[in-house]
């Protein structure tokens, strides 16, 4: 093996086996193309891990793949700081590599740019040739040639590795080619790295796309120049058909990139777990149709019943996280037809409620003046998706509704750190890959919040 003013009620609603494989995935696959990835042979339910095979290369990579962006942080004493649990990441690790995980994506950029050190410690334990490296040129802030320069090289030290097996230009499409050649072509960093492709320093070439179709077709017409070895998008049954104005229906990536016949990497299956909680009324009809099956092992399943994806990213945190994920991708059961129109009808469920499209990335913080973006964004889904806000005075439960509502707020969100003290300075809208118009929608919740303050909902 080759190693996301005052507000009305009805305002807030608004806004608010290889073979088996190919025949779940037939509803969702361009008919009449190889892919480029094929299922390994196993005997389905019989707890091995579920392999692809990379066509281009013979790469033998776990359908599930660990996203290290999520991992546990502790406060180190002795500076205060916030700091990754390499105990906890070592552990989680292990029990990965002995499930058969064997593809690790990292980036400078993840948990305060202490994740590919951590990744470099845990991976190192084991042979270099049993798991695959996936780090990112994650160059938003500073894209001059040495800058650049220094974080690629400095991956390798971190990684303690002198290759990596997929390399990708970090969340380029919201701005198209001017944006991209900006911080890789313009700088010279696209020449640079095709002759470290060339040298056998990086084996498989790629990028992590985040916006507009237009965005998209402009960037994937650099494959003729480029070659790309793979492409990595953000994929899950939400965003299949149902994604935001900001970002492209990955139906459309997956078809576009299986005419290229290019391997697919997947981002964001859960969401950035959000797909883990769905509402009320979506997970009773999960549960219906099998009592036994985690909520997010449906998200899972959708993800890898199409076979030109070739691992799917999960940012497995505990361990219950890691071993619910093994249980549905060791002995992989495939969707069939029926299913995936299923978790169609699923997503048009969940796309009712007023959420807010954020993954939980942390790309925007800190925020300058110390609110706590992602976590206040969370507060509220977790609310709307729980039923658990109050919507109008109306409501037989209002009162209590209100008054949970306001003493969680202040319980999760300390008084500083709150939305309210957003300027709009709007420093943080350049690095959301989701688009998000952070400012308006921070403002759309301490407006919210206010009214519910107020009681003029």
């Amino acid at each position: 093996m080759e190693d996301k003013k005052n507000i009305s009620r009805r305002d807030f609603m608004k806004v608010a086996g290889a073979g088996a494989l190919a025949v779940g995935a037939a509803a969702c696959a361009p008919k009449g193309k190889a892919p480029v990835v094929t299922a390994s042979a196993h005997q389905t339910g019989d707890g091995e891990m579920e392999y692809h095979i990379n066509n281009r290369n013979g790469d033998k990579v776990s359908l599930l793949g660990y996203g290290c962006m999520r991992w546990q942080m502790k406060r180190d004493e002795s500076t205060g700081r916030q700091i990754i649990d390499q105990d906890s990441v070592n552990a989680l690790v292990s029990r990965a590599m002995e499930g058969g995980v064997n593809y690790y994506d990292t980036s400078p950029a993840y948990l305060q740019g202490q994740s590919e050190k951590a990744a470099g410690i845990a991976l190192s334990r084991y042979p270099r040739k049993s798991y695959y490296i996936a780090t990112k040129l994650s160059n938003f802030n500073n894209a001059t040639p040495e800058a650049s320069k220094e974080m690629y090289f400095d991956s390798f030290d971190q990684l303690q590795t002198d290759y990596f097996d997929y390399y990708l230009m970090h969340s380029i499409g919201s701005g198209g080619y001017r944006a991209f050649s900006q911080r890789y072509v313009d700088n010279g960093m696209m020449d640079f790295l095709l002759k470290e492709r060339e040298a056998g320093r990086i084996r498989n070439m790629g990028f992590s796309f985040h916006g507009r179709q237009d965005e998209f077709d402009e960037l994937i017409k650099t494959n003729d120049q480029y070659h790309w070895d793979f492409v990595q998008i953000e994929m899950n049954y939400i965003d299949w058909r149902h994604a935001n104005a900001s970002n492209t229906n990955a139906e459309y990536l997956y078809e576009q990139l299986d005419k290229l016949e290019l391997p697919i990497t997947v981002m964001e299956p859960l969401l950035g777990g959000r797909l883990s909680t769905v509402p009320e009324n979506v997970a009773k009809r999960f549960k219906e149709r099998d009592p036994d099956a985690s909520i997010p092992s449906w998200a899972f399943r959708f993800v890898g019943s199409h076979p030109r994806v070739l691992t799917a990213l999960s940012g497995m945190t505990y361990m219950e996280h890691l071993e619910d994920n093994l249980k549905t991708f060791r002995g992989f059961h495939p969707m069939t037809e029926e299913e995936l129109e299923f978790m169609n009808e699923q997503a048009v469920l969940y796309s009712e409620f007023p959420m807010i499209n954020c993954t939980g990335c942390k790309y925007c913080m800190p925020c300058p003046y110390g609110i706590n973006i992602p976590e206040i964004f969370a507060f509220y889904n977790k609310c709307v998706t729980e039923e658990k806000y109050p919507q109008s005075r109306e409501q037989d439960n209002y009162r209590k509704l209100r008054k949970e509502y306001l003493r969680n707020y202040d319980k999760a969100i300390p008084t500083l750190r709150q939305a309210d003290h957003c300027i709009a300075c709007r420093q943080c809208m350049p690095h959301c890959p989701q688009s998000i118009q952070i400012p308006n929608e921070l403002q759309r919740i301490d407006h919210y919040v206010e009214s519910l303050k107020q009681d003029t909902l």
